[in-house]
């Protein structure tokens, strides 16, 4: 069965998409690139790359430095994520709990939502204690590896989380890493009976995470709401017992308001 592709639409506009991507190009892994790296990085030719950064830089959203000609972003690309966050109700609304949580677990809380195949950050409320992790509002991380990314997937249909691990790039990005995907669903189907999902160590060393899903009142998945634990303090069992319900009652104290 053949599924309509939308950028074949008239409507879709290959100018913008392209911009996006040398926005996009850019990040903690290159920093700064020059034109021939950022043609590399976007599949385009340096004509059109060139076009693309000399437009941007009017618009304020890159910086080209004089004497290296490499090109970095600027704090006006910020504008395009605090616009979202500003909007956004479900942010608006679960801050209060997750402050709430906060203070109540003493450890870092998170709330996040899904894209694509990752879940990414939309508010965080770090612990006072040491936290050798930085994860900005903004950072993605896989679904298949991460706490708040198999409380999500337990909550969506069987065949639509199977379709997202299927399309999941399943790196083992530390020992603890789970990468089989019989293992996976086992362990999802694990949080879909538990109310909560939990990973140890599998994305960061030192880091265990506990994540309960995030339901609207009409039991629509919105994302997930996660505490991050470090092994220095916590074991998974001492985390399970001591904080797992708290997680789910706030889950659910969230999920109980009304949309915007």
């Amino acid at each position: 069965m053949q599924t309509h592709d939308p950028r074949q639409s008239p409507l879709f506009n290959n100018s913008l998409e392209k911009g996006l991507a040398v926005i996009r190009a850019l990040g903690v892994q290159r920093r700064e690139m020059n034109l021939p790296e950022i043609a590399e990085a976007t599949g385009m030719t340096k004509s059109a790359v060139q076009r693309f950064t000399y437009s941007l830089e009017v618009l304020g959203y890159l910086r080209k430095d004089a004497r290296s000609k490499r090109y970095s972003l600027t704090p006006r690309c910020l504008e395009l994520g605090f616009s979202y966050l500003q909007a956004n109700w479900l942010v608006d609304h679960a801050n209060p709990f997750l402050f709430d949580l906060n203070n109540k677990c003493g450890e870092t809380v998170n709330l996040s939502e899904p894209d694509g195949t990752d879940m990414v950050f939309v508010a965080r409320f770090p612990s006072h204690k040491h936290i050798a992790i930085h994860m900005p509002v903004g950072r993605r991380l896989p679904m298949f590896c991460t706490a708040s990314g198999r409380a999500y997937l337990s909550a969506l249909p069987e065949d639509v989380m199977g379709r997202l691990i299927e399309a999941s790039v399943l790196t083992k990005f530390t020992p603890n890493t789970v990468t089989d995907k019989k293992q996976l669903k086992r362990l999802i189907a694990d949080a879909r009976t538990a109310g909560y999902a939990w990973a140890n160590e599998e994305y960061f060393r030192g880091d265990i995470n506990l994540a309960a899903p995030l339901l609207s009142a009409r039991g629509e998945v919105l994302g997930a709401i996660n505490i991050s634990l470090p092994t220095s303090r916590w074991t998974l069992d001492s985390g399970r017992q001591q904080l797992a319900q708290m997680l789910i009652g706030t889950a659910r104290a969230i999920g109980t308001l009304p949309p915007r």
